[in-house]
């Protein structure tokens, strides 16, 4: 018996706590530099950090999640554990969530009553089973997601290593110079009366370090546009804000990356949407693309050029280079606006031209179609439903405070279930917007949209349209306590954010 397989029974033992209310008992074990025998394997160091970005020519202040040589965020091979030392080097308090991840509670990245926060200058160790596939990391604490408190966390599976294919990891973000406290507050009225909870609220540190590069974002106005069946896209109410800039791996269309690719080559597109407000259309071009992953895990192939991603969820497309070669963008244009972000995949000797940051026509509303032909390579076992709950999405623009069955987080009503129970959760949406649902602890397979079943992608974040629903059924095998909320971090921030409470059988 070794060292490391104590200590995963000791985490074992601490979410089963959790989900009992014992956690903070046993979480000091947890907190910075627990001890491992100088044998043990190295842990993989990873700090949040304050750096300069320039976008569009003028220089940000802004947070990045790296390793010591400067890689942002972590590239697991095969069979590597999530073993790694997190230092706090921002200036302020932090925590990042492992999106993605299914781990022991006391380890998701999230704080609360039994969980704190990291303080700035120390550290938190973290060792669990990694989930494969394409996840991000990110803060859960004040608004620091908005000022690109962010990076990829991509899991390889062996069957990755076999694919002849390069792989290429985008993610994409919306940016703003203010301050993000500043914009909510512009959103609010500059008052905040609920939300907050997990560290999600503008109350909490991390919230107030803007440029001061102007950069206004006042509220949008689409009263020129069309959405669907006519509806004006300002009624549909697609986007709260106006950013500076789109980015592509910190990058616009001024200066985009440019990836080295082979002719007639095959690329496995890692995308990833870490934007804090905004869904994106992926636009393929000429190239045409096969989704084979969504949120990480498999799903049987579907090909096309145009892929639709809300925030928090990730897409894993393979493409084909022609034989030819040249000079390929792959786009991520804001819904409902004419803004694009991106790279370009270029194979050698190939003539890259100037991609325009403008569109030469806005996009519609990112929806349901690409979700509706998603089916999982590895579904849920059929078996009876032993749980099932019907949550409302509601709040609205005035004032700016979006809910879960009209109740703010701290208001709201937990999920309970017992550890082992298929568990079903329907949300309707009754707001004027849309809404991207994500869980923690849990990965769930969608089993119906819009009240019309389907045996669909296994995800941890999903689509809820305007006037619409989706219900979601997972197999409850992680006590602790999981926040379910919206993924627009604005809306979670105002209280759109109840939680999933799974309890230890006794």
């Amino acid at each position: 018996m070794t060292i490391l397989q104590t200590r995963r029974r000791f985490l074992a033992s601490a979410a089963s706590a959790a989900a009992l209310g014992g956690l903070s008992t046993l979480l000091p074990a947890l907190i910075p530099g627990a001890v491992r025998p100088a044998w043990a394997a190295a842990p993989l160091r990873l700090a949040v950090e304050r750096r300069v970005l320039e976008v569009m020519g003028k220089p940000a202040s802004v947070f990045g999640i790296r390793q010591p040589d400067g890689t942002s965020g972590l590239f697991l091979d095969p069979g590597q554990r999530f073993l790694v030392d997190l230092a706090n080097r921002a200036g302020e308090d932090a925590v990042i969530h492992w999106h993605g991840m299914t781990p022991p509670y006391a380890q998701d990245g999230v704080a609360d009553a039994n969980r704190p926060l990291i303080r700035d200058g120390a550290s938190q160790g973290y060792d669990f089973e990694p989930r494969p596939g394409t996840h991000w990391m990110h803060s859960h604490h004040g608004l620091q997601e908005q000022r690109l408190m962010a990076a990829p966390l991509i899991v390889r599976t062996v069957e990755d290593r076999r694919e002849d294919a390069q792989e290429v990891t985008v993610l994409l973000h919306d940016f703003t110079f203010k301050d993000p406290a500043e914009v909510l507050a512009g959103l609010t009225g500059g008052g905040m009366s609920h939300g907050g909870g997990h560290g999600s609220g503008p109350r909490g540190h991390g919230s107030g370090h803007g440029s001061g590069h102007g950069g206004a974002m006042p509220m949008m106005d689409h009263s020129n546009m069309k959405g669907m069946g006519g509806m004006t896209m300002a009624a549909m109410d697609l986007n709260d804000v106006e950013y500076d800039a789109y980015l592509a791996n910190d990058r616009t269309f001024d200066d985009p990356e440019v990836v080295r690719v082979e002719r007639g080559g095959r690329v496995r597109l890692r995308l990833i949407n870490g934007a804090t407000s905004t869904a994106f259309h992926i636009e393929l071009g000429a190239l045409d693309g096969t989704v084979v992953a969504a949120d990480g895990n498999p799903v049987q192939p579907v090909t096309g050029r145009r892929f639709g991603m809300v925030m928090g969820q990730r897409l894993d497309i393979l493409v084909r280079l022609p034989d030819e070669g040249g000079a390929f963008p792959v786009l991520a244009q804001r819904e409902g606006e004419r803004q694009r972000t991106g790279i370009i995949l270029a194979t050698p000797g190939a003539t890259v031209n100037k991609v325009a940051g403008l569109a030469d026509g806005a996009a519609g509303p990112v929806d349901l179609s690409l979700e509706r032909r998603l089916t999982a390579l590895a579904p849920l076992a059929p078996r009876p439903t032993d749980a099932a709950f019907t949550i409302r999405l509601t709040g609205g623009m005035a004032p700016y405070v979006w809910t879960i069955d009209d109740r703010p987080f701290g208001e709201h009503r937990p999920l309970t279930v017992l550890k082992g129970q298929r568990v079903t959760v329907t949300m309707v949406n009754e707001s004027p917007m849309a809404h991207p649902m994500h869980l923690h602890g849990q990965h769930f397979q969608v089993a119906a949209l819009n009240g019309t079943a389907l045996a669909g992608a296994v995800r941890d974040t999903v689509l809820v349209p305007m006037n619409g629903s989706a219900t979601i059924a997972f197999d409850a095998d992680n006590p602790g306590r999981w926040p379910l909320h919206c993924h627009n971090l604005l809306h979670m921030a105002t209280g759109m954010m109840t939680e999933l409470v799974c309890e230890q059988t006794i």
